[in-house]
């Protein structure tokens, strides 16, 4: 960047100039800029003084520009204008023609649940775009928004700071009935009212991302179950299960679509109730004005109300739910 402009040039005497040199007059000028004539005048004596030439010469009631004003004019037209155009355009971006990539973090859990119907959404409005999933969880998703390793994620998250903006996406229940027990009756013969002695005096495959045998059960209730196998992620729990008595505690959202593509696995409410934590859609507030991400939030909501669950307005730094 030129000296000139870190010292004393002030940008907007350019702004002025170019509307002298277009109206060839100062008091034309002036009611254009909603200024004054002195104003204008006082304006382009800086200008000059500056440059150390004259940039206008008087003729008749107005002016016009001598041989060194109409090099700067013609260059302010060139460079000027564009950015004029550029700051008060709209954001130029089309759902149907963009080849942008959009990298969202997503909770383990949601794979099955959200992505298809996102990739149906995104095959129907957008595309040309890319979707690039990286996993988070509520030890990691601030770090992997603030690192710029997603661009929006969809986790649960505990206090994050105000600079990441946060929308409740899929509410818990009030009731408690976010998780439920998912099982393969064919080799776990449970009752159809599964008591807390039952559930306990079974065998768990429990997930845990502190790379322990604690899973919710254990930190929400503190009371231990019989873990056969601790797993990373919700990801590989339906084929554990799948052919096996171990019973499995997942989300409820997750256990219906395993029951779905799976018909021959069960789930049965939980003989206790603890209250689960909402998923939120999480992003930067430096992002929010992006058309493309603004573009992808609006059908992550529309994917998420057509679940079936209320959407909430988004806020910053609180949590919502």
């Amino acid at each position: 960047m030129p000296d000139a402009y870190v010292r004393d040039l002030d940008l907007n005497l350019l702004r002025v100039f170019a509307v002298v040199a277009e109206e060839g007059s100062l008091t034309r000028a002036a009611s254009r800029l909603y200024v004054t004539q002195p104003a204008v005048s006082a304006a382009m004596r800086r200008l000059a003084s500056f440059l150390g030439c004259e940039l206008f010469a008087r003729q008749g009631r107005g002016v016009v520009l001598t041989s060194r004003g109409t090099e700067i004019a013609n260059a302010a037209r060139a460079y000027l204008g564009p950015l004029v155009s550029a700051t008060i355009a709209g954001p130029a971006f089309d759902p149907a023609t963009s080849s942008a990539t959009i990298r969202l973090g997503l909770a383990d859990a949601l794979d099955g649940v959200l992505l298809p119907a996102l990739l149906a959404a995104l095959r129907r409005e957008a595309p040309g775009m890319q979707l690039v999933v990286h996993p988070v969880q509520f030890r990691t998703v601030e770090d992997a928004l603030l690192s710029n390793k997603v661009d929006l994620a969809i986790s649960v998250a505990d206090e994050l700071p105000r600079s990441i903006m946060r929308q409740t996406l899929l509410p818990h229940s009030p009731k408690g009935g976010d998780f439920t027990c998912l099982f393969d009756p064919r080799f776990a013969k449970l009752p159809k009212v599964l008591s807390e002695r039952e559930y306990f005096a079974r065998e768990h495959v429990a997930v845990s991302y502190a790379g322990d045998a604690r899973g919710i059960v254990e930190d929400r209730l503190g009371k231990v179950r019989r873990v056969r196998v601790a797993v990373a992620s919700f990801s590989s729990v339906a084929d554990i299960v799948d052919g096996s008595p171990l019973l499995a505690t997942v989300p409820c959202s997750l256990a219906q679509h395993i029951v779905d593509t799976r018909p021959h696995l069960r789930m049965l409410p939980l003989p206790f109730a603890f209250e689960g934590a909402s998923l939120e859609l999480l992003w930067l507030r430096v992002t929010d004005d992006d058309a493309g991400g603004r573009f992808i939030r609006e059908l992550l909501t529309r994917v998420a109300s057509s679940k079936g669950r209320p959407t909430r307005r988004p806020t910053k730094g609180k949590r919502v739910g």
